[in-house]
């Protein structure tokens, strides 16, 4: 491997103010307009583009702190995953305004909206999924819930092999 690492992405955002309406599936032709620019703050308070992924794989899932079962698992799922293709990740969160955020994830076609739970703040009810972005962050693939860590992995890899069988 590279001097370069792999990044993945988590999104996190814990103040959705305004809910956002699910994304019908129609037909598909040609390649899923998924993904995109987008200007978010890491933990450090630093600014992160999709600009400082090129050139490296990258797994994007969206994540939500108000998110107290899905997230949790999905990210160990995720972990693991990680860990079998020997990615070396830079796990990152990233975080932005209610509308930074409602922009990302209209590009990566992610659907969120805030739940009221009782007895507690509240929830977000989201789409799950992994989006394998490519070394160009064009959008590779999707790996849905149904997906656990081996049948992540071996998507992972798959993906990555036909790409380099390509060029």
């Amino acid at each position: 491997m590279t001097g370069k690492r792999n990044g993945i992405l988590k999104v996190d955002y814990y103040d959705i103010s305004n809910a956002s309406k699910a994304v019908k599936q129609g037909p598909s032709a040609g390649k899923a307009a998924i993904g995109g620019p987008f200007n978010l703050i890491n933990d450090e308070g630093k600014n992160v583009t999709e600009k400082d992924f090129l050139g490296r794989w990258t797994l994007i899932y969206f994540g939500f702190t108000h998110c107290p079962d899905i997230c949790p698992d999905e990210l160990q799922k995720l972990a693991a995953a990680v860990d079998k293709i020997k990615f070396h990740p830079n796990l990152i969160g990233l975080t932005g305004t209610p509308e930074e955020i409602k922009k990302v994830a209209r590009a990566y076609r992610v659907y969120y909206m805030k739940t009221a739970e009782e007895d507690s703040d509240y929830l977000v009810d989201h789409s799950i999924v992994m989006y394998l972005m490519g070394p160009d962050m064009d959008f590779v693939k999707f790996f849905g819930k149904n997906n656990d860590v081996d049948a992540l992995t071996d998507g992972v890899i798959n993906e990555i092999k036909q790409y380099k069988n390509q060029k």
